[in-house]
Parts: structure tokens; sequence; C-alpha cells
């Protein structure tokens, strides 16, 4: 058994429209690299856990858009109660993620009565987990039409909501809305959501989490047509600036494909083993590509024997086929 540690990167996107597309995309902008515990350990130097980088990425965003609301949206591993009362109390600012079944909810503290002495209260009275939420028939589910369920088509999915606290003991208390979510098909288990924002719809926090899966696709593109993961380095800058690079260059590509669709028609690109019906991250850098070399403007000289000129139609089908093929 081979055992080998990789890299962690902490890697903030922008979901996205890109009307060139048809779809959400998911463009990094920031990529951070988060290393191990061991490596720090082994270096003498303090640990940064990756709900602390993470605050620290949450603060440059808000930083950069000054008054501009930023719904932040992770998984499992940012559902931490010091994050999310970081987040709760910065202006502007929301977070979504899943929370677990078994979490510590309660009723907010009640108001302080009149002489009343001692240290303020930080919760009420403890409320039901949400697996006894689920197993509790007198509980009313409401029916929500999920559009581009997780790439899919449109999805009915079953919801309950409501507010309250997460606590543990030494931490602050957190005021949250939290959403649990069941299958009426019974295809995929019950799971629940929490939003620091305690306005959101369920609908909204469903919408907006199940776009994430674009980070997804994001990763699989990158991996497989700009070499993401198969570049070596062996020095530290090289390291911590290649990746970054690759992710930024996805985002580039991407809006000079739209810039270029804003122009002209996208062509498909399908094979008989692959038919779609939108443009991917391929058809972009397709696009991109003809576009960069059709304004290089070879020279070619017939005054040369061993030039031979070729029909247009023919150079147009060798450029499409080297532009999926570079």
């Amino acid at each position: 058994m081979v055992k080998a540690s990789g890299l962690r990167w902490l890697g903030a996107m922008v979901l996205a429209e890109i009307p060139w597309a048809g779809r959400v995309w998911a463009l990094p902008f920031l990529t951070a690299l988060c290393p191990s515990e061991r490596y720090h350990q082994q270096r003498g130097q303090r640990h940064k856990p990756l709900p602390e980088w993470a605050g620290q990425v949450r603060g440059l965003c808000h930083r950069w858009l000054p008054g501009r609301e930023v719904v932040v949206v992770a998984d499992s591993s940012y559902a931490v109660i010091a994050l999310l009362k970081q987040v709760s109390d910065t202006p502007d600012v929301s977070l979504i993620t899943r929370l677990r079944l078994d979490a510590a909810l309660y009723d907010p503290a009640p108001p302080r009565a009149p002489r009343q002495h001692g240290r303020p209260r930080k919760k009420g009275a403890r409320r039901p987990t949400l697996h006894q939420v689920l197993r509790d028939p007198q509980i009313k589910w409401s029916t929500i039409r999920v559009n581009n369920w997780y790439g899919g088509g449109a999805r009915e999915v079953e919801v309950c909501t409501d507010t309250a606290v997460w606590y543990h003991t030494g931490l602050p208390p957190v005021a949250l809305r939290w959403v649990l979510i069941r299958d009426p098909q019974d295809e995929f288990a019950p799971q629940a959501l929490l939003a620091t924002q305690l306005a959101y719809t369920p609908a909204q926090i469903l919408a907006w989490f199940v776009q994430r899966w674009t980070m997804e696709v994001t990763f699989a593109e990158a991996r497989a047509h700009l070499g993401l993961e198969t570049q070596r380095q062996w020095h530290d800058l090289a390291i911590s600036r290649t990746t970054p690079a690759l992710f930024g260059f996805y985002s580039l590509v991407t809006l000079m494909a739209q810039a270029l669709g804003e122009r002209e028609s996208c062509v498909v690109r399908t094979a008989a083993w692959y038919a779609k019906a939108r443009p991917t991250f391929s058809d972009a850098l397709a696009v991109v590509r003809r576009e960069l070399w059709s304004a290089c403007h070879f020279s070619m000289s017939s005054a040369k024997p061993e030039v031979v000129e070729i029909p247009r139609s023919l150079f147009e089908r060798l450029t499409d086929a080297v532009c999926y093929a570079a």
C-alpha cells in the first residue's frame, strides 16, 4: 500500500450565468493553498484550519465588493460555528452550507428581566433535532420545484423550514435558518441546509446550493483541458503560483469566449458517442484559439516551391481540428 499526500486548495468561484453557454458556470477568481496540520507540525508553524482560511477569503471578497450583497455557498466542511458567527456579524455577507441532522438547536435567548442578576443567557429551550423533525407526523411539508437539479431537469422536493440558534459549549451562539429536504421519490437521503441570513426563503437557499455543483464541473474541465494536477514543480513559489494561474486562465478563456459569442454564433462540436446541446469549456477553448491564431497573419510566399496552396474550406477544417486537439 502506497500513501501519498496531495495539495489542498481552497477555491473561490463566481456562480455566473453565461449567456453564450446557456447555463451557470463556476468561474475561479481566488485560489489559496491550505497546507495540512502535519505540514505545519513538521516545520514548527502554527496550523491554520480550513475554516480560518475560508474566513480570510470571505473577508477579501467583502473588501473587494463594498456595499454589495455576497452569498457564499460552501460544502459541509465550512459548517463551523465560529465561521458562521463571523459571517453573520459581517453586513451584506451570508453563508449557505449543509447542516448536521443531529445539530443542537435552541430557541433564541429570552429577554432579560428587570433587575435580573448574572450573565445574560445565550440560548433558550432546546429544540428537537432534525432527525426527530423527520419522524414527526405533525410537521407540515411544502413542495418546491427546483430547476436544473444538479445538471439535470426540474425536480420537485419537499421541504420544511424554521429559524433557530445553533449553540455549542464554549462557542458563540449563531442564529440561522434551517431547511430540511426530503425526496418524495426516495432517491436520495434527507438532508438539511442552513443560511446565516434569516430572511432567505427555502426556494432561494435550495436554488443557490444546487448551483454549487458547477464547481465540480470546473474542476473536471480544468483537469481535462488545462492540465490541472499534472504539473510538476520543484519550488514552493511554483507550487503556489501554477494552480491559481490555471484556474484564472479558465475564467479568462470563458470571458473571452462570451465576448466572441456575442459577435458570431457558437458551433457546438459533437461526436457519434457524445451528443450535447450546449457548449462546454472545450468549445470555449477552441473558439479562443481560433480567434488568436487567425490574428497571427502567417505569411505565405508562392515563390517557394515547397509551399502548396490548399482550399480555404480544407484550411478551416484543419484549423478546427487543431483547435480541439491542441
